[in-house]
């Protein structure tokens, strides 16, 4: 049982996780390399972070099934997103991926057989509502290709979220690594074969995004889940798809459109409100 001064502890520290998390879109833009080179190398600073993280609390890494499978999801998940930014705005990259908890009850219907509620039923509506305004604000081919990775994105990140929800931890924190060395395996090798400008801006924002943006926030993000409870972890994660784009329009004035601010605010409202529901309904002793 977490008391009030470590529960208060773990909501800052994953307040700055989200607030980390929601920088990517700003130094992926100002990276011209291509998508997979800046997935790679990002990446691979990231797994030096967790590696530090899991000498110093002792954990070994397993490799197993499971760690293995959730590498995978978790590799294509920072590939769809990464690519995502490149081809779409920040805010459309970000929301969409959003869309994670939906995918969740979905999946979780069809392979564990959970059942759906009406405010379930409502929220996916309502998200797909959401996710369609994206595609009436922007519909040139490579912003509609971005949308679609951004979407894949969220995807696989649901299913990060289903496998290694039912694990223990030592197999859930090996299996992020092993996520980040894929990403490094298939992203790296790009850099050869693509133009990659070594600039200083180039170089200074690959290791922020490696060091701030992915490796420390999941550091903070394992040292603040044993003692934050769930539905304040939910709500705020919310921080990274609403400062995202805020962050990209100070810097490079990249503005989302009317309907794509529409549907992310749809989108956001939804899945907060949803998350906010199914946290009573549990506390209440009903089945979700």
């Amino acid at each position: 049982m977490a008391t009030k001064s470590t529960e208060r502890r773990a909501i800052l520290l994953m307040a700055i996780c989200a607030s980390l998390w929601s920088i990517a879109g700003i130094f992926i833009k100002l990276i011209p390399w291509h998508p997979l080179t800046i997935a790679g190398a990002r990446s691979l600073l990231a797994a030096g972070c967790m590696a530090v993280y899991l000498g110093a609390c002792r954990m070994h890494m397993r490799i197993n099934r499971t760690s293995i499978v959730s590498g995978i999801f978790t590799c294509l998940t920072f590939l769809g997103f990464v690519t995502a930014n490149k081809y779409t705005t920040a805010a459309n990259a970000i929301v969409l991926q959003f869309t994670a908890p939906v995918f969740i009850l979905i999946l979780s219907a069809i392979f564990l057989k959970q059942r759906f509620a009406r405010a379930d039923l409502i929220t996916v509506f309502l998200t797909l509502c959401g996710i369609s305004l994206f595609f009436f604000d922007q519909l040139a081919p490579g912003n509609l290709f971005g949308n679609l990775c951004a979407i894949f994105a969220g995807l696989m990140m649901a299913c990060m979220f289903l496998l290694t929800g039912y694990t223990d931890p030592e197999s859930r924190m090996s299996g992020l690594l092993l996520g980040h060395l894929f990403t490094a395996i298939v992203g790296i090798p790009a850099a050869f074969l693509t133009e990659t400008t070594m600039s200083p801006t180039a170089i200074g924002s690959i290791l922020v995004l490696g060091i701030v943006q992915l490796g420390i926030p999941y550091v903070l993000y394992g040292i603040a889940v044993k003692d934050c409870p769930p539905l304040v972890c939910s709500l705020l994660s919310a921080i990274e798809p609403l400062l995202n784009p805020v962050w990209v329009f100070l810097f490079t004035r990249e503005a989302p459109g009317v309907f794509a601010l529409l549907g992310g605010a749809v989108v956001i409202l939804t899945i907060t409100v949803w998350c906010v529901w199914r946290d009573h309904r549990v506390a209440a002793g009903n089945s979700v």
